[in-house]
């Protein structure tokens, strides 16, 4: 098993994978208490992955499989990005990876099993895991996963093999975009690296009652983009709580199977945005970076890496990239009187240069929708839908909007987060459980 491991091309494995750490244990020539214990180590290894993923059933199919869907390689980019067959030389090297692999996901751990007198890989061939909360593990990669699994143990041969690959390539793509629908970026030495959000929120844009207008312009932008016409970086901004970050999440969900991806970079990590497009520039992906709660201080800069990366930098915008932000304020940066009068403290002889230099990020985006606070009569109706989602039994209609009014005294105005923390109040006063 090692030595065809190491055999592998375009399907390299590193050396310190599972697969090699497993590859190693098979073919070890020393004595067999070592052996025992080098197959107990990678079996150790194998059940933490399947805590991780949430897998089942056959667990060796699983992390074979893992690593055909994961490995960003020269090949699974190419189908990621043109999604068609392709031809050339570096067929005969997959047919050769692919020989190898339906050698791998057939292999015969009976002999071995009978000589060390060990039973655990009959357990992990039909392995049933403790069911756990979805939290506690990456649900949609490992469903994703034990079910091309299946696929790729029927497969008949190896072309069969890398049919079913090829249309998980072109449907999804590889590594770790393929399987998440949002990242978050952290610094990585020099650069950036980006880190999935496993349990991402699995909200729609029918969670928000109301602002179906705002929706329904910030849908027609994203379908757009999706379509590869002329699309706009949009704000969404107004008032706290009213649904603009549901908004931009939903999208997540909406169009997941279309290929967008949401990017979350927070304000000091503006400095990071040209790393982050130089690593997403070649992927055929939507991207959305999405800022929540942009807003900015008068003394701070960070604003201007994001003018650059909009409009202005030397380097152009990728087309397969858009910039969604929230904010509570329209012009996202904070104006003083001064800046308005005709003499202020730092005695600034040009001020009309200053305040356009405040108002140009906004200007930046193509698209600005306004969330509204709720009036009385629309707050009313966002609380009766929520309770009627949730089925809240027990409260009249009048009861209910007496609740309501006094709910939004005590916090500060009417709005569809007020209108939330409120149901699940009830909820929990009454004992019901949230949908």
């Amino acid at each position: 098993m090692y030595n065809q491991m190491n055999e592998l091309i375009i399907y390299r494995v590193k050396e310190d994978s599972f697969l090699m750490q497993m590859g190693k244990a098979m073919t070890e020539d020393t004595e067999d208490v070592r052996q025992r214990s080098l197959i107990f180590a990678s079996i150790k290894r194998l059940l933490d992955m399947a805590t991780q993923y949430g897998w089942n059933h056959n667990l060796w199919h699983c992390a074979l499989c893992a690593h055909l869907l994961m490995d960003e390689n020269s090949y699974t980019l190419s189908k990621e990005r043109q999604k068609q067959t392709l031809k050339g030389s570096i067929q005969a090297f997959l047919q050769h990876d692919m020989e190898i692999f339906y050698s791998l996901f057939h292999y015969d751990f009976k002999p071995i099993s009978d000589r060390l007198q060990i039973h655990c890989f009959e357990i992990i061939s039909d392995y049933q895991a403790i069911a756990k909360r979805e939290e506690m593990m990456d649900e949609t990669m490992g469903k994703m996963i034990m079910k091309v699994a299946k696929r790729l143990a029927l497969a008949p041969d190896a072309q069969g093999m890398m049919e079913i690959l090829d249309d998980f390539y072109e449907t999804y793509g590889t590594g770790c975009f393929a399987f998440h629908k949002a990242f978050r970026i952290k610094e990585d030495g020099d650069g950036c690296k980006f880190v999935a959000i496993r349990n991402y929120p699995e909200m729609t844009l029918d969670h928000i009652i109301g602002y179906e207008e705002q929706k329904q312009e910030l849908m027609m932008n994203t379908e757009a983009f999706l379509q590869g016409k002329q699309a706009n970086n949009v704000l969404l901004y107004g008032e706290s709580g009213t649904g603009k970050s549901t908004s931009i999440k939903a999208l997540g969900n909406h169009y997941y199977k279309d290929g967008i991806r949401l990017i979350e970079i927070h304000k000091h990590q503006f400095h990071m945005l040209q790393d982050v497009i130089q690593q997403i520039k070649t992927r055929n992906y939507g991207f959305i970076i999405y800022m929540d709660d942009l807003s900015f201080e008068e003394d701070e800069t960070e604003y201007k890496y994001l003018k650059a990366v909009m409009e202005g930098g030397l380097e152009v915008r990728p087309d397969h990239m858009l910039i969604y932000a929230t904010s509570n304020r329209r012009h996202l940066i904070k104006e003083t009187w001064h800046d308005r009068s005709d003499v202020n403290e730092d005695q600034d002889l040009h001020i009309s240069e200053t305040m356009s230099e405040k108002l140009s990020l906004v200007a930046r985006f193509g698209i600005s929708i306004y969330y509204g606070r709720p009036t009385p009569k629309e707050y009313q109706h966002i609380v009766k839908e929520l309770a009627k989602r949730e089925q809240l039994a027990g409260y009249d209609e009048a009861t209910l909007w007496q609740l309501a009014n006094a709910w939004e005294l005590r916090h500060g105005g009417g709005s569809g987060r007020c209108a939330r923390q409120l149901i699940d109040y009830l909820c929990a006063q009454t004992g019901a459980d949230k949908e």
